[in-house]
């Protein structure tokens, strides 16, 4: 029996989840279809470009996300925290962002799109002086199923729109969504989404891991070197002033005993929050997905090559087990994802139920 979203997650309660979406029937709706001779590839930079905008206004951090050929993956973190740091006029203003309710019909690259026209006082105080649907929509903004809700049904009526079809489903099915309860689950949740396309052979690399969250920080990171490079006096803060690949992405590292205490809204306004996800260096997490992708590519899943990344020591994770979990997550884990330890202390919100997964 499926279990309702309410029994898995709450958007009054800060956490993980890895959500994903998979095409009507499995057609690769979002690459090559080999049915029909076409290519959706750019259907990708839509989810991508929607994913920016969801992340700017929404109070949930996109932590990863990989767009493939017929599904997409995502690890969201709800942030209810965020939200409350924000006034009833910003509140407003994000949700007129997400679901405005005045357009103008404009050409963008040739194709015909509805482009949100700018709030006046009349649209903000339409939300704001309203304290019953003001309080609905501040919940709404932290809520994971709002968020696939508006992405997968922008996806769906633009692709409809593309083929000339007023109707039609785009997606199989309500999107699934896994609870992620440890550091170390969601450690291998992250790693799981960015190596999509290579454990599907799209790519060979990382880098050319297109349309993932990898991606994004590679080029980001690939940036600040050149851009050091180029100029001896480069430094942090002249690079915070131009735009960043990944901006919209919420940052790998998270220190417990120096990072400063509470929400930490985002300063760029690009995402939700600066704060990170995983106690560990962006370099290490990029060292621990080269390891990952090595070692899929060469047959060698499971095992513990000699030149392991001393990373796995530091944590405490027993690398071959902990490979294991990330080439077989989207298998094992259906409600909740963790440690068994995890699981088995692990309740559903209403109605208590223990979780049950399957560890293949």
């Amino acid at each position: 029996m499926r279990l309702s979203r309410a029994e898995i997650f709450d958007p009054s309660e800060i956490v993980a989840v890895h959500a994903m979406a998979r095409t009507n029937r499995r057609c690769f709706l979002l690459g090559d279809d080999p049915l029909s001779g076409k290519n959706f590839d750019h259907r990708k930079r839509w989810i991508e470009d929607k994913l920016q905008l969801l992340a700017s206004a929404f109070g949930i951090d996109l932590l990863a996300f990989a767009c493939m050929s017929n599904h997409i993956h995502l690890v969201l973190r709800s942030r209810p925290d965020v939200v409350q740091t924000w006034d009833d006029t910003e509140v407003a203003r994000r949700w007129w962002t997400l679901c405005p309710k005045r357009k103008v019909h404009r050409e963008v690259d040739g194709e015909k799109l509805w482009i949100p026209v700018e709030p006046n006082e009349f649209d903000l105080n339409s939300i704001r002086n309203d304290p019953v649907k003001l309080a609905d929509i501040r919940r709404r903004l932290s809520d994971i199923s709002w968020w696939m809700r508006l992405l997968c049904q922008y996806i769906a009526m633009r692709a409809n729109g593309e083929e000339g079809e007023g109707l039609g489903r785009f997606w199989q099915s309500r999107f699934k969504a896994v609870r992620i309860l440890d550091e170390e689950t969601l450690l291998a949740c992250a790693a799981y989404v960015d190596l999509n396309p290579i454990r599907a052979a799209l790519a060979e690399t990382l880098e050319t891991s297109d349309y993932t969250s990898v991606q994004r920080r590679i080029a980001s990171l690939a940036s600040d070197a050149k851009e050091d490079l180029n100029a001896e006096d480069a430094s942090v803060d002249s690079r915070s002033n131009r735009p960043r690949a990944d901006e919209f992405l919420s940052p790998v590292a998270i220190d417990e005993r120096n990072d400063p205490i509470g929400p930490l809204p985002s300063r760029s306004k690009k995402r939700c929050s600066d704060k990170g996800f995983l106690a560990m260096t962006e370099a290490d997490y990029l060292t621990i997905l080269e390891w990952l992708a090595r070692n899929t590519v060469t047959g060698k899943r499971g095992s513990t090559p000699s030149d392991a990344p001393s990373i796995f020591d530091r944590l405490g994770i027993d690398s071959a087990a902990w490979s294991l979990m990330v080439t077989n997550f989207g298998r094992s884990f259906k409600n909740v994802a963790g440690k068994p330890a995890s699981i088995a202390e692990a309740r559903s919100l209403k109605t208590c139920r223990r979780f049950y997964c399957s560890r293949a």
